[in-house]
């Protein structure tokens, strides 16, 4: 099994994926990791990153924020999802691995959402809904 993770150069899991440099490509037999690897993005864009993925053979994505249209392009790609995650790459993998990752794979990175909660602040300029070609 191959899990990717997008990631940051602190080796957390990276907030958007749509905007993702790095994977972290775990390869995992009989529920233990046995290697892992960076993958550079080389390119953006929800379908190239998507396309990425397939054509490395990731059966698992873990991810903090993430849109409709790549989770429709995974998805497509037989590629499933644990978005909303958050902290260390290989504390996610550890935590999937023992059953404990929380499974969310619905479209969670909407800033048309409650602009009303506290402490969020919808200033980042960029939407995560749209290029979906």
């Amino acid at each position: 099994m191959k899990i990717a993770v997008t990631y940051d150069k602190d080796n957390n899991v990276f907030q958007h994926f749509g905007h993702t440099e790095q994977f972290k490509i775990y390869d995992v037999d009989n529920n233990e990791i046995v290697s892992s690897r960076i993958l550079s993005s080389d390119g953006e864009g929800h379908s190239a990153l998507a396309e990425l993925l397939e054509k490395e053979n990731i059966d698992k994505l873990i991810c903090g924020g993430i849109g409709g249209c790549a989770v429709n392009a995974l998805s497509e790609a037989g590629i499933e999802i644990f978005a909303g995650i958050s902290g260390n790459a290989d504390d996610a993998v550890k935590s999937y691995l023992s059953g404990t990752l929380e499974q969310t794979t619905s479209p969670n990175c909407n800033h048309h959402g409650d602009h009303h909660h506290e402490g969020h602040h919808h200033e980042h300029g960029h939407s995560c809904g749209h290029n979906c070609h």
